[in-house]
């Protein structure tokens, strides 16, 4: 009867032991989480503080951009106008020469600066 007892209590103790063992490894834990929740509580004011400014803009954004979605079937109705009056037809095109500046042909003064004269 001595040695079951004597398992027992050794039993108990081993229990008890690796118990302790746990809430210790479980505690660690906890305060490493704890500190990083913390430190996100303090990131998270940091946000809230400098989107402050921005909630009462929010409003103005809002009613611009009710307008320009109210305003998008329209400037689609005038998009589809554009490119159907816009269609190329390589026939009515006019046939030309080269481009010419409306001042006539342009003379150079790069000419003069190293002492050239083409007269």
């Amino acid at each position: 009867m001595n040695g079951l007892v004597l398992f027992t209590v050794i039993d108990i103790v081993l229990l008890i032991a690796g118990l302790a063992v746990y809430l210790w490894i479980v505690g660690s834990q906890l305060k490493g989480i704890a500190s990083d929740l913390e430190e996100c509580d303090q990131l998270v004011g940091r946000i809230n503080a400098n989107a402050a400014s921005i909630e009462g803009n929010l409003e103005h954004v809002n009613r611009t951009g009710g307008v320009i979605a109210g305003a998008l079937p329209l400037l689609y109705d005038m998009a589809e106008g554009i490119v159907t009056g816009a269609t190329y037809d390589p026939e009515q095109v006019p046939a030309r020469g080269p481009a010419v500046p409306a001042s006539g042909r342009r003379r150079s003064r790069l000419h003069e600066g190293v002492g050239y004269r083409p007269e």
